[in-house]
C-alpha cells in the first residue's frame, strides 16, 4: 500500500525518508513542492496530489510535512489516519515531534517505522505494544548507546499482545491499584457575528483514556444522550455491532494511554458559546487605522474560561500594529502579519480589552474588509455539546461484575478507582 514516506520541513528540505518496498527517488517530491508553491499557506496544500505514476498523500503537523507515496488507488483517509497515528506515537515517545527531535532520535524513528508498517501495510500501531518492542529513549540508554555504539532498545521477544486475539493489549498486566481515567475533550469551531449571536457552531470531541487495570477487564460505557454523537471514529477495541444495536460502548481497553473515540456534532444542534467579542476595527485613508477589541463572557455559563488566546491575521498592506492590552501580552509577526494576544484567565468582573493603531504601508490601498478574529480557550469540567456519561461498568476475570467502583464525574472528566 504505502511505498515510501518523506518528512519535509518548511524550507523544502527532505531530511528523512523511509522505503518499505522499492526505493522511490525523492525527486517525486517535486510534485509536492509545486503544489506547495501554489498554496496560500502551509495548511492549504492539497492532501492528495496525483502524479503520472504515483499518488502523494500528505499531512502537516508541527511545521513538518509527512508525505506518503502510493502507487495504487487506496482509501486516502486510511493513509491520512496512518500518518496522524505515526505523529501521535512520535509525540508519545519523544514528548515532541519537531525536526530537531526527530533528528536527535534518528535510529528510534526508523525502528518505529519498521514495526508500524510491514511491507507497506499497517501492523503495530498501539503505543503500549510498540514500547514492548522498542524501549522509549532515556538518559541512561542514550549514554550506553553512545559509548558502545550499539542499539540497546530493541526487545528480544515478540510482544504478548501480538500472539492473542486482543492485539492492542499485552497479557499478564498487574497493578497494585486499579485505576481508569477518562477525559472528554471538545473543540468548538464557530462563527459569531459582532452582536454576539452564533451564526454556525460545530463540535469536534474526543474521549482520551488512561487505563491501569490488571488482567483482561471488559468495560461498558453508556451515555444519557448518545444520539447527539455523529460521524464517530472508534478505537479497534470497541465492539461495533453492540454500539449499532444498543448504543453502548463495550470494549477490552489497551493498557495505558489511548483514544477511545472521536466524534463530531454538526451545526444542526444548539451549542452555547461561552464568550463573544465587541470590536471596532476600521482603516483611514492614508497610513493609519484603529483597532479596539474586547472579550466578554456570557453570564449564563457559570464556568471559568482559561488559556484564552486571540489571533488576528491582518492584510499584507499592514506594516505594524501598536496596541495596549489591559490584560496579558500581545505579539505581532511582521512576516505572517498575525497578531496574537495571550489573555490568560477570563475574569467575569473585568473585561479584557486591547486597542491601538494599525500602521499601513504608504501608498497601499485601504483593505476592503476587516480581518477574521479567532479565539482559543479551555474550560475544565464542561462539555459544551451537552453530552453526558450515564455509567461505566467493568467485568472480567476478577470483576464479576466489578464492585467497589468510586465514580468521580465532572461533566468533562470522570474516573473510577478500586
Amino acid at each position: 500500500m504505502i511505498h515510501s514516506l518523506f518528512i519535509i520541513n518548511n524550507t523544502g528540505d527532505v531530511f528523512m525518508e523511509k522505503h518499505w518496498k522499492s526505493v522511490i527517488h525523492k525527486s517525486i517530491c517535486d510534485y509536492f513542492f509545486e503544489a506547495q508553491t501554489k498554496a496560500g499557506s502551509a495548511e492549504d496544500v492539497p492532501p492528495i496530489i496525483a502524479t503520472p505514476h504515483h499518488y502523494l498523500i500528505n499531512i502537516y503537523r508541527n511545521q513538518l510535512y509527512y508525505v506518503a507515496v502510493v502507487t495504487t488507488e487506496v482509501p486516502p483517509l486510511f493513509v491520512i489516519e496512518f500518518l496522524h497515528r505515526v505523529v501521535d506515537i512520535f509525540e508519545d515517545y519523544f514528548q515532541g515531534c519537531g525536526e530537531s527531535i526527530l533528528k536527535e532520535y534518528y535510529v528510534i524513528v526508523y525502528e518505529l517505522l519498521d514495526e508500524m508498517l510491514d511491507n507497506g501495510f499497517p501492523l503495530a500501531m498501539e503505543s503500549n505494544i510498540l514500547k514492548e518492542l522498542i524501549k522509549p529513549p532515556n538518559f541512561l540508554r542514550t549514554i550506553t548507546d553512545t559509548i558502545t555504539g550499539k542499539t540497546t532498545g530493541v526487545g528480544a521477544t515478540l510482544p504478548t499482545g501480538q500472539l492473542s486475539n486482543v492485539p492492542w493489549r499485552r497479557t499478564g498486566v498487574k497493578y497494585t491499584n486499579n485505576e481508569a481515567y477518562f477525559d472528554v475533550i471538545e473543540e468548538i469551531d464557530a462563527i459569531i457575528d459582532k452582536s454576539g449571536s452564533t451564526v454556525i457552531a460545530e463540535v469536534q470531541g474526543y474521549i482520551d483514556c488512561l487505563v491501569k487495570l490488571s488482567g483482561m477487564p471488559d468495560l461498558t460505557l453508556t451515555f444519557i444522550n448518545p444520539r447527539l454523537l455523529d460521524d464517530i471514529s472508534f478505537h479497534p477495541c470497541i465492539r461495533f455491532k453492540r454500539w449499532e444495536s444498543e448504543k453502548v460502548l463495550s470494549f477490552v481497553p489497551p493498557d495505558g494511554n489511548f483514544r477511545l473515540l472521536s466524534y463530531h456534532i454538526g451545526a444542526n444542534n444548539m451549542v452555547a458559546i461561552p464568550v463573544y467579542l465587541k470590536h471596532n476595527i476600521f482603516y483611514r485613508e492614508g497610513t493609519a487605522g484603529r483597532f479596539d477589541v474586547s472579550v466578554l463572557a456570557k453570564s449564563t455559563m457559570g464556568k471559568t474560561v482559561e488559556n484564552l488566546v486571540l489571533e488576528c491575521p491582518f492584510p499584507k498592506s499592514v506594516l505594524n500594529v501598536t496596541l495596549t492590552p489591559n490584560q496579558g501580552k500581545y505579539s505581532f509577526d511582521p512576516t505572517t502579519k498575525v497578531m496574537s494576544w495571550d489573555v490568560g484567565r477570563l475574569d467575569p468582573t473585568k473585561t479584557p480589552n486591547i486597542k491601538g493603531t494599525i500602521n499601513l504601508q504608504t501608498g497601499c490601498p485601504v483593505p476592503e474588509s476587516n480581518p477574521t478574529i479567532s479565539l482559543q480557550f479551555t474550560i475544565s469540567t464542561l462539555a459544551l455539546s451537552g453530552i453526558k456519561v450515564n455509567r461505566l461498568d467493568m467485568y472480567g476475570e476478577k470483576y464479576k461484575p466489578f464492585k467497589g467502583v468510586k465514580y468521580i464525574t465532572k461533566a468533562g472528566k470522570f474516573q473510577i478507582r478500586t
